[in-house]
């Protein structure tokens, strides 16, 4: 069969017809352990039935009426959004780029409405992925994505990661922000120390910058608290969220506090899709599981469940595993072994998994994985580490 798909992914050879909480059923029957969650999408797993029963309900009434006239939905959606975080507003759109986009031009249009028009640089960290638009490519800085796509957008200066003293060095009378986000996923799973975020805040504060937050991948539980700033005591002034936040249907969304997002008036931004009645619909029910009580409770419990496994694997597959590392169910296995071939061993073994960089393979089991699908997943996983670890030992010629 030939694809007319622009071959942007390499695609693996296997499609899926229907998902089952935490498991998803391949075209051919098979049923794989999704530890991949759509890359920390499917935040409730796979035909929840209340995310099924908000959608149908919902595409029986009203798709979409732009946003020239209020929609109930997402001004119930922001403000629920708000009244959980350091918000006051809430811009929806349909990705997490999207999302990006509009937090880069929040924080410069403050500046420009506060008289201070030249601060438009804003700080990133080695390692960052912050989308795939040309603004969001230059704040991340990766050339291997950069790469054949024309001068990069200017206005963004990459520093060493968690590094506060080439921080501050880089600090200057145009910089408008520090961005970053609190776990790097795509970078390799690496947590920034509470303590360093901290320092952020206070460098934003001592210098008159918007710190802003790359939630996209951390958010809505999926660091085991509602936002992944949350573990370190400080709040942002901008936030981007999206993935998790639709369950699966997209959204994207950009927080803001009222003074951050004082230069945002009519006309300065927009999306045509972006918080339509389907989409804050399901964001709605997304939020009406996760901010149940005990919801993130058993979240964080089911971390450490498989933090602990995860962690006896490592010590008796050293050949295969160097380092366990992550927040919540946001986990990432330091391979010794190509992560490529990690990623390849674990679906033979039939679970979904996703690598990174760092030579990591993220693990993101959807938020409602319970103690089976943990065992279920350490014995995939295991089984996977076992064949890579014999195929890692050097042959011993048989006696002549």
């Amino acid at each position: 069969m030939v694809s007319h798909l622009l071959p942007t992914y390499a695609r693996a050879d296997l499609a899926f017809e229907r998902g089952e909480g935490a498991w998803l059923i391949a075209t051919t029957g098979e049923r794989y352990l999704d530890f991949g969650s759509g890359v920390a999408v499917n935040v409730l797993g796979h035909a929840h039935p209340v995310l099924v029963e908000a959608l149908t309900d919902q595409a029986q009434k009203v798709w979409h009426v732009s946003n020239l006239f209020r929609i109930p939905d997402a001004e119930r959606l922001a403000e629920r959004l708000c009244a959980a975080s350091f918000a006051d507003q809430v811009f929806f759109c349909n990705s997490g780029a999207e999302a990006m986009e509009c937090a880069i031009k929040t924080a410069r249009k403050y500046h420009a409405v506060s008289g201070h028009p030249e601060r438009v640089d804003i700080i990133t960290f080695e390692g960052a992925f912050h989308g795939r638009t040309l603004a969001t490519l230059a704040a991340g800085g990766q050339k291997k994505y950069l790469e054949g796509f024309g001068p990069v957008a200017g206005g963004f200066t990459q520093v060493p990661f968690a590094d506060l003293e080439a921080t501050k060095r880089a600090i200057g009378p145009n910089t408008a922000a520090i961005l970053i986000e609190p776990i790097q996923g795509e970078g390799g799973v690496r947590v920034v120390p509470p303590e360093f975020l901290r320092q952020l805040r206070k460098l934003c504060d001592d210098n008159g910058l918007m710190l802003v937050f790359d939630e996209v991948q951390t958010g809505i539980g999926r660091t085991g608290e509602l936002f992944g700033y949350m573990h370190s005591g400080i709040a942002p002034d901008i936030m981007a969220l999206a993935k998790a936040l639709g369950g699966g249907f997209p959204i994207g969304a950009c927080l803001a506090t009222s003074e951050a997002g004082k230069g945002m008036t009519a006309g300065t931004h927009g999306s045509t899709f972006g918080g339509n009645p389907l989409a804050t619909r399901v964001g709605n029910a997304v939020l009406d599981v996760v901010l149940a009580p005990g919801f993130l409770d058993n979240t964080r419990r089911m971390s450490l469940l498989l933090k602990q496994r995860l962690a006896e694997l490592k010590d008796r597959f050293p050949s295969v595993i160097a380092e366990v590392r992550g927040e919540g169910l946001l986990l990432g296995l330091v391979c010794v072994v190509p992560n490529g071939e990690m990623v390849k061993a674990l679906r033979d073994e039939n679970m979904l998994a996703i690598a990174a960089g760092d030579n990591v393979v993220r693990l993101l089991p959807p938020l409602i994985i319970d103690e089976a699908g943990i065992a279920d997943g350490i014995a995939m996983i295991e089984r996977a580490c076992t064949k890579l670890s014999h195929a890692a030992q050097p042959v011993t010629p048989a006696p002549v």
